[in-house]
């Protein structure tokens, strides 16, 4: 089976033929990571329920938490308007980093830098 020709024809892919993807707690509305999705990546997390993603390291299909556990259950895909990057609402089971971290962005906060008269 196959990614659904609508759903395909709406997507805005890279050069390599990948769309970026955020995985977000369901429950919190933290943002845990992001990583890459080709056709096939998207249309099993859309069949399944499973984030599924696409390696660029590996070259390969990954289901998130096959090798660690740390899965992530699939509420809802949302597709941006411009076809450019999709945003899952998962309920995520252990760390969402492949550091073990719950997020992927707590490495640091940036400073803002911010000219006189603008406030944060």
């Amino acid at each position: 089976m196959s990614l659904d020709p609508t759903i395909a024809a709406r997507l805005k892919r890279n050069e390599a033929g990948l769309v970026a993807a955020i995985a977000q707690d369901a429950t919190t509305g933290a943002v845990l990571m992001q990583a890459w999705m080709n056709d096939e990546a998207l249309h099993l997390t859309l069949t399944t329920g499973q984030a599924t993603y696409w390696s660029r390291s590996r070259d390969e299909l990954w289901v998130k938490g096959a090798t660690s556990g740390h899965t992530q259950a699939v509420r809802e895909v949302r597709l941006d308007c411009d076809g450019d990057t999709i945003l899952l609402q998962v309920d995520q089971s252990g760390g969402a980093c492949h550091t073990g971290d719950d997020t992927c962005f707590d490495a640091g906060l940036l400073p803002l830098d911010l000219p006189a008269g603008v406030t944060k």
